[in-house]
């Protein structure tokens, strides 16, 4: 078991999980300008690219959490 793996792979779903909340809550004209999807013309709210970031953040805890199970004999 490689901890140092499960610890990303925790710390990044976590932060996807805050980008996700970021782009369903925050307009696309008051994203950070290094998001993906930031135009000042826009007001609405990016929901694919939050979905696509909170799916990420999901598959990397399901893979924490099946690489930190412990091993069948």
């Amino acid at each position: 078991m490689n901890r140092s793996k499960i610890i990303w792979a925790v710390v990044l779903g976590i932060i996807f999980l805050i980008i996700a909340a970021v782009y369903w809550i925050v307009p696309a004209n008051a994203l950070p300008h290094f998001f993906p999807g930031y135009d000042a013309s826009m007001a609405t709210v990016h929901v694919k690219h939050g979905l696509l970031s909170f799916i990420l953040a999901v598959l990397l805890f399901v893979y924490a959490w099946f690489a930190g199970a412990p091993k069948k004999v």
